[in-house]
């Protein structure tokens, strides 16, 4: 037996767009977990994170602050064994960025993995955080996982040939929908990923059309953020598979 599980990565900026076309985007697509980069983390960033779980019938699962802006969301769904947030070494003159990391279980032993990342806009810093997640992710203590995110890098960086060498490619393996996350108004840039384990199967990833999104309009999308979500369906096996 295995869970499928809808898993959505989405980098909000902050929430300083439109909270209301935002919320309609997520609760369309529907995930059982929400990857968020720039998630609110400075004064009352809890409030605001409460706000956007309660508009998306959601529940905060960890991250904002204390994982510098990297945040997790789940529905009731998911049991959370655990969680840790992780922040990065500080470049000076650089933002200071981290994880948002947790152990989700679906049904009665489908264990998860969850790791949202939000990775540095300077190359060499960027590939040092990438081998500092792929050493977070062997340490989960999860038999399977995701990292999904904002990796500020397209798929020939050499990040995030470093990442896949480890990991499946979300939108290679099962690709559906749009490719390109970045900017929303005109995406040419594929940024934003979500990358599996070995043994997780990916169903579809992309970028979820509009036409799929019951109760939305291609407005919403532009006027929720600066990036467009990707939409990932996994099946993850059962602990005993």
């Amino acid at each position: 037996m295995a869970a499928q599980v809808r898993l959505l990565s989405y980098n909000i900026r902050s929430m300083r767009d439109d909270v209301a076309a935002l919320a309609r985007v997520i609760r369309a697509c529907a995930p059982d977990v929400v990857c968020v980069q720039e998630a609110p983390r400075f004064v009352r960033w809890r409030h605001a994170a409460a706000r956007l779980a309660r508009s998306t019938g959601l529940t905060y699962v960890t991250g904002g602050a204390p994982s510098c802006g990297t945040m997790i969301l789940s529905t009731l769904r998911a049991a959370v064994e655990r969680t840790e947030d992780v922040t990065f070494p500080l470049t000076p003159g650089l933002h200071r960025r981290g994880l948002a990391t947790a152990v989700l279980r679906f049904g009665r032993s489908a264990r998860l993995g969850v790791v949202s990342c939000h990775l540095s806009l300077q190359r060499d810093e960027r590939f040092a955080q990438g081998e500092l997640l792929l050493g977070r992710l062997a340490d989960l203590g999860a038999p399977h996982a995701v990292v999904a995110g904002d990796l500020n890098e397209r798929p020939r960086g050499r990040m995030f040939r470093r990442l896949t060498e480890q990991l499946t490619d979300g939108w290679v393996a099962a690709p559906a929908g749009g490719e390109f996350t970045s900017p929303a108004h005109a995406p040419v840039r594929r940024i934003d990923a979500v990358l599996c384990t070995p043994g997780v199967r990916v169903l579809s990833c992309g970028v979820p059309a509009v036409a799929e999104l019951p109760g939305i309009h291609r407005d919403d999308l532009l006027r929720a953020t600066d990036h467009l979500p990707v939409l990932a369906v996994l099946q993850v096996p059962d602990q005993e598979d």
